[in-house]
């Protein structure tokens, strides 16, 4: 039994030399954005024409852990800041991201700004367009991977490898843009991400950064005739990235300062949210409960939004607030 299970171990090697081998010199690989559950606890991560889009002052933090169980884990974290500023009619945000993969093997950083222009189209309906410029970098740590000539059929990882190691840092500039059209009690979008493709490849070229099109909608119901004390909200997002897409259909309940909300997609996740909003202050809870052949082996992901909404004074010629789902 010991034998046998040094032979699975120098085969498990092989195989993760084998899979490295083959992402670092493939013809061609894509890459795809990090991901977040808690798509309005997010949102000018979502569309940036949702920047200013609460008028006042507005702080979010996003942390997402995703399949903890699993090694090399994929975390998220974003930053954001928003508002409405009236020396340049639209509002303005900027926004710091954080990813890691393969417990730190690869990173992305990233920091956007936007801009988002709001017009009211009539007395009932507005609509907003944003823009963002990102400056991302993105870097791969060359001393945590593994090759197939540094295994000896031994002692397992013990040699140098003879790979060349080539670029660890890749930055480069970004754009998007997203346009968003609400009443009082109906919101819409849509958003392009990654207008220009850029190049993120560490060894060739050829390894652009697919466009990424986002469309959502969604929709406010009070149930006792008041809004923001009860209320349902039905929302649709469809997301597609390359060959990559995803369907999220999903419903929040308010009921005074508590938001419960739940989320399906793809046939391969469900997403329990609970939320807490009271005077300034927002915080909301998710886990994606995996339904995939994954099963409960990932521990699923975890997701959790802090928001800091600040009031403000002023006057408000031609604004509304988007009434749509904080969490």
């Amino acid at each position: 039994m010991k034998y046998n299970s040094k032979i699975m171990t120098k085969r498990f090697a092989l195989a993760l030399a084998v899979l490295f081998s083959i992402l670092f010199t493939a013809e061609k690989a894509v890459a795809q954005d990090p991901h977040f559950t808690q798509f309005y606890a997010n949102p000018i991560y979502l569309n940036p024409a949702f920047a200013g889009s609460h008028r006042c002052p507005r702080i979010i933090f996003n942390y997402r852990n995703q399949w903890p169980n699993i090694s090399g884990t994929f975390v998220s974290t974003t930053f954001s800041f928003d508002m409405r500023v009236e020396a340049v009619s639209g509002g303005l945000g900027f926004q710091f991201l954080n990813d890691k993969a393969g417990q730190g093997t690869m990173g992305i950083t990233g920091f956007s700004g936007m801009y988002a222009y709001q017009l009211a189209i009539t007395r009932e309906f507005s609509m907003a367009f944003g823009f963002e410029a990102t400056f991302r970098q993105k870097k791969l740590d060359w001393s945590k991977l593994n090759f197939g000539d540094m295994i000896d059929p031994k002692y397992g990882f013990i040699y140098n490898t003879n790979e060349v190691k080539n670029k660890e840092v890749v930055s480069y500039p970004d754009f998007s843009a997203g346009v968003l059209g609400f009443s009082k009690r109906f919101y819409a979008g849509f958003a392009v991400l990654h207008l220009t493709e850029p190049e993120e490849g560490f060894l060739f070229t050829g390894s652009p950064l697919p466009m990424k099109y986002t469309g959502h909608a969604g929709a406010v119901v009070p149930l006792d005739g008041r809004y923001g004390e009860s209320n349902i909200s039905p929302n649709i997002i469809y997301q597609q990235q390359q060959d990559f897409r995803e369907l999220n259909l999903g419903v929040y309940i308010t009921k005074g300062p508590i938001v419960g909300g739940l989320w399906y997609r793809n046939a391969d996740a469900v997403v329990a949210l609970v939320g807490f909003q009271q005077d300034m202050v927002k915080m909301g809870y998710s886990y994606d409960i995996t339904v995939s052949k994954l099963g409960i082996v990932t521990a699923g992901s975890h997701e959790i939004s802090f928001q800091l909404l600040f009031k403000c004074r002023g006057k408000r010629p031609k604004f509304r607030t988007v009434s749509c789902p904080s969490f």
